[in-house]
């Protein structure tokens, strides 16, 4: 991606640059509007003089298209929020580096590589999608009974061989703004299954991260996510130093098919709409640290769901959820350690939420295990609160939690609810337990045990 620089200061030139026999740096030196795509050659690069003045434009469609070893930096793109204002063309076996920084975008980003295309290491960094529409797009993730919508930004290797590749490298991403999301996913990165055509993720950093899909209610096969770590992707570090939102049906906040090895959100985590999740984790995350708070609004929109894969160790400063049918944290596959540094506290009763593809009636539990969860330990600084009637606070129906250390009290605050239930063969240690509930029982075992009473109060 080195040159001589070519200064370009209107349609004419742009074109005359991008036709030159050798690569060069094409500099744009003013606003350029361009009536159809362009296409960078392989070891082009483009580049502004200057971010804020250095526009270019995109009425009809896509904008620019990526070969191999390009560079895009320092400018403003515009296209239709619904077209693909930077995306890659199809065919190229090694794609070398495509380097993306300092720009701000309308319209997709698409990084998606197809067959033919076996390797791209890819480097973006100060990149901000300010408005996008990728609901459309046909290439979507299908697994646990639903599809995933593409993200504003979609890095993606479709092709299925297994020795083929992305290595990439996302640093200071943002994604629209408060009140005005994007629409479909916010960050998508996903390989093309869990056999194939895989996605290194060496590192995520990002700013705020605002979308929302735009469903229905009751829709159950499709979901997005704020930021989506999806199959046949394997990340080592996702980090984000702004808030996460999302404001729609079946939007969750953060979520993984995939492989995370270190996860840590500095900034809330928050979800407006019904069956957004806070964090769902369906793949393998060594270690998951929400250091702001975890908050939903919406109908049936819980904090946390282990529902498959594993996560060895997981921390959160606080849950707190307002829908009915909104659990705090619920377990159904094996876990290590989860703490709490505060507590959490849910507001609802029961209601409708989406599992696995399938909308079901839940009760708005704070801590549940279901059947073949196992967790290994439980720590919470502050309670385990629940406000709806006909809820449980800490609930063990089925699965096993090994060992449990809570701080503060477990409490039910609604009428006919219950602060502790053990049952269908679940165990659990109440070790110092002090369980209340105010119109309903604060202890209650059928067919579930109890390892060790000791230091437990239900007074």
């Amino acid at each position: 991606m080195n040159g001589s620089v070519t200064p370009v200061a209107s349609l004419a030139e742009l074109m005359t640059a991008l036709s030159a026999a050798q690569p060069c740096i094409i500099e744009l030196q003013t606003s350029v509007a361009c009536p159809y795509s362009i296409t960078l050659p392989p070891g082009f690069s483009l580049t502004g003089k200057d971010r804020d003045r250095c526009i270019l434009s995109f009425c009809n469609g896509d904008g620019i298209g990526l070969t191999a070893d390009n560079r895009v930096a320092g400018i403003t793109l515009l296209a239709t929020p619904a077209a693909r204002a930077i995306y890659t063309q199809t065919g190229i076996r090694d794609m070398g580096r495509i380097a993306l920084s300092d720009l701000v975008v309308t319209g997709q980003v698409s990084i998606i590589t197809r067959t033919g295309t076996d390797r791209l290491d890819l480097a973006m960094d100060s990149v901000h999608v300010a408005a996008c529409d990728c609901r459309r797009y046909s290439e979507q993730p299908q697994k646990y009974g639903v599809n995933v919508f593409q993200g504003a930004l979609t890095v993606y290797n479709f092709n299925g061989d297994a020795n083929s590749r992305i290595t990439a490298s996302l640093t200071n991403i943002t994604i629209g703004a408060k009140n005005a999301p994007v629409l479909g996913s916010g960050i998508f990165v996903s390989g093309f299954g869990d056999q194939g055509g895989w996605v290194q993720l060496d590192q995520l950093t990002t700013g705020a991260v605002h979308s929302t899909g735009m469903l229905p209610y009751g829709t159950a096969d499709i979901i997005t996510a704020a930021v989506f770590i999806v199959y046949g992707a394997n990340a080592k570090q996702v980090e984000h130093f702004g808030e996460i939102v999302t404001y729609g049906v079946n939007d969750m906040v953060l979520d993984t098919w995939g492989t995370v090895q270190q996860w840590i959100a500095h900034a809330p985590v928050v979800s407006y709409g019904p069956s957004g999740i806070g964090f769902v984790n369906f793949g393998t995350v060594e270690n998951f640290v929400a250091e702001s708070d975890v908050v939903t609004h919406g109908l049936g929109a819980r904090g946390f769901n282990q529902y498959d894969g594993t996560v060895r160790n997981i921390r959160f400063k606080s849950i707190e959820t307002f829908g009915d049918g909104s659990i705090g944290i619920q377990v159904s596959k094996p876990v290590g350690t989860i703490t709490i540094d505060q507590g959490i506290t849910t507001h609802g009763s029961i209601g409708n939420t989406l599992v696995k593809g399938v909308n079901m009636q839940l009760p708005a539990e704070a801590f549940s295990v279901k059947p073949g969860g196992v967790v290994e330990k439980l720590v919470v600084g502050g309670d385990l609160t629940t406000h709806g009637a006909k809820v449980v606070s800490y609930a063990v129906e089925g699965g096993k939690v090994g060992a449990i250390d809570i701080k503060g009290q477990v409490l039910a605050h609604g009428k006919d609810s219950t602060a502790v239930l053990v049952a269908n063969k679940g165990s659990t240690p109440l070790t110092h337990v002090r369980a209340r509930a105010a119109a309903g029982e604060a202890l209650v075992v059928a067919d579930g045990e109890i390892t060790d009473r000791t230091g437990l109060s239900t007074a």
